[in-house]
């Protein structure tokens, strides 16, 4: 028995029968001056909701956030903190049957918690720990950053609450530390424009992830917590985040974190935030609140109504409208944060040194292409493709894309599916372009740029069929934070760096030569390492032709 096996079972032994006797109750953390008051239940304590920079509001809207560095008092940490302001979620057209039952599980995963109010003042984080932990304790933590397209999620969702991922890593033996932290989205947190650029407050949304990442620096051990052993985990949005948060200050990680993981998104084929569609996103916002003839528009917006801005917002496009995910609130270069156009970054190597890992779900862009329905001939396409997702781009460009993606209804997503699916004469065609351009090419790009320097591993998600959607964008949530065999890959990753051990089949790092990947399947053979080669061609040239026309 190995040195290592031998010590997880006795810290496994040790935690089960410290915790056997803890049932409901208050728990409490002395952090700073404060007395921090939370929750115990079962296996596990939370505190809730607490605030981690300054609240957002008046003459700090749409500015850099502040960390808040002292407390003093009591924190009720019971409930869950304020949400921030949602952009409504709606579908263009008319959602084919098949799809409806399968959407209702998609949707159930990234629907914002209804029983939580949403405010500006809704930069606050959530701890789970193992109960009885002591400040001495020194667990690796997790920080969860959520998706939802940068224009809606919170750390309230129910799937998020982190607490199945704690029980989880003390029935293993290997406990860690969940903390999830609120960042602002849509116009509130990731507003484009000449005068955001110019006021040096661009993507504030992920600015608000870094401060909260330095809030674990300075109060997570106070939970139990070790700041040396911090990694980043994200999803769709989130796991964009950590790409970016991977790439700020010149890949410097100014000792933030020591590892990543990347579910369903990596770099995003952005230009920067004074690009003309998105300048003309903050003068349709200003112009909805009344702000257009401001000598200082960016002034008058921190007067407006919170309400009338999430107006305007929820009159803007939406990741599941019809330009599916080339939306205005995508983060972009803006010259402090994002110093260059994403995808450029990864080209010139700009990207921390540090292990991660990274994987997407087999039909990525099924679920993003139900708003593009009405798309029902190659004409139109081609004339859809040039507008949304390649700007600029000849018809002879396009061209070489559409002959990568034929028509054919078998050859699209969901893959393997035949001629099942084909709601629309596109659809599919759509459906496999938009997954790969948004998802597989990105993260191609980002294995292929950094595998030979630094520890990589990478996955793919093919479990949990959708009806209709097949293995769909945020499928693989279910199994990663379930819990299931994907959670224990990831809880063994954060406390070694490595998601290898006990009986689970060996889950090798990614080279360009072999391109090995574990693939999560259904069926009776749940895990198998495959090649990931499906499609090269095809995300090789999505990538060519994002390079050198961004939207």
């Amino acid at each position: 028995m190995s040195g290592r096996y031998l010590l997880a079972v006795l810290l496994r032994a040790w935690l089960v029968s410290a915790l056997q006797t803890q049932t409901h109750g208050d728990s409490h953390v002395q952090l700073d001056e404060a007395l921090v008051v939370g929750t115990a239940e079962g296996l596990t304590e939370s505190f809730l909701g607490i605030p981690y920079a300054h609240a957002p509001v008046g003459d700090l809207r749409l500015r850099l956030p502040q960390l808040i560095d002292s407390y003093n008092g009591t924190i009720n940490a019971t409930a869950y903190g304020n949400q921030c302001f949602q952009q409504s979620a709606t579908f263009s057209g008319d959602i084919p049957s098949e799809v409806v039952e399968g959407l209702e599980t998609i949707i159930a995963v990234y629907t914002p918690n209804l029983d939580v109010p949403e405010s500006e003042d809704c930069l606050n984080l959530n701890v789970v720990r193992p109960a009885n932990v002591s400040q001495h304790e020194k667990l690796p933590v997790l920080f969860w950053i959520y998706g939802g397209g940068f224009t809606g999620g919170s750390n309230a969702m129910a799937l998020y609450n982190g607490s199945k991922i704690v029980q989880r890593s003390i029935e293993i033996g290997e406990p860690v530390i969940w903390v999830a932290a609120n960042y602002r989205l849509n116009a509130f947190g990731f507003l484009g424009g000449r005068e955001v650029m110019e006021g040096g407050i661009g993507n504030l949304g992920l600015q608000d992830q870094r401060t909260a990442l330095r809030w674990v620096q300075n109060f997570i051990p106070s939970f139990g917590g070790d700041p040396d052993r911090v990694t980043i985990w994200g999803e769709s949005a989130g796991s964009i985040s950590v790409f970016f948060q991977l790439t700020a200050n010149y890949g410097n990680t100014e000792g933030l974190f020591r590892a990543g993981i990347m579910s369903s998104g990596s770099s995003v084929p952005t230009r920067e935030v004074t690009d003309l569609d998105v300048q003309d996103t903050y003068d349709f916002v200003i112009q909805q609140v009344g702000c257009s003839n401001a000598t200082d528009t960016l002034a008058c917006l921190r007067t407006a109504p919170a309400e009338s801005i999430l107006a305007a917002v929820n009159n803007t496009p939406s990741p599941e409208g019809f330009q599916g995910l080339a939306t205005p609130y995508m983060p972009r270069a803006d010259g402090v944060f994002v110093t260059r156009r994403p995808q450029e970054l990864v080209e010139e190597g700009i990207l921390a040194d540090v292990p991660f890992i990274i994987g997407d779900t087999q039909d990525e862009g099924t679920l993003f292409s139900l708003g593009s329905l009405n798309i029902t001939t190659e004409q139109e396409l081609g004339d859809y493709l040039k507008m949304f997702w390649f700007p600029g781009a000849s018809s002879r460009d396009v061209q070489s894309i559409l002959t990568l993606y034929p028509s054919d209804p078998a050859e699209g997503s969901p893959f393997g599916t035949g001629s099942a699916n084909a709601f629309t004469p596109q659809y599919k065609r759509i459906a496999a372009i938009e997954g790969d351009m948004f998802f597989h090419a990105p993260r191609r790009q980002v294995l292929d740029r950094v595998s030979s320097k630094q520890v990589t591993y990478n996955f793919l998600s093919a479990r949990m069929n959708v009806s209709g959607l097949g293995y769909a964008h945020g499928t693989d949530l279910i199994n990663a934070l379930g819990p299931g065999d994907m959670t224990d890959y990831f809880i063994r990753f954060v406390r070694h760096l490595d998601p290898n051990g006990g009986s689970a089949p060996h889950w090798p790092p990614y080279n360009t030569s072999a391109r090995r990947t574990l693939q999560f399947n259904d069926g009776s053979t749940p895990l198998t390492v495959t090649a990931d080669t499906e499609r090269l061609a095809g995300t090789d040239a999505l990538l060519d032709l994002s390079l050198r026309f961004p939207f």
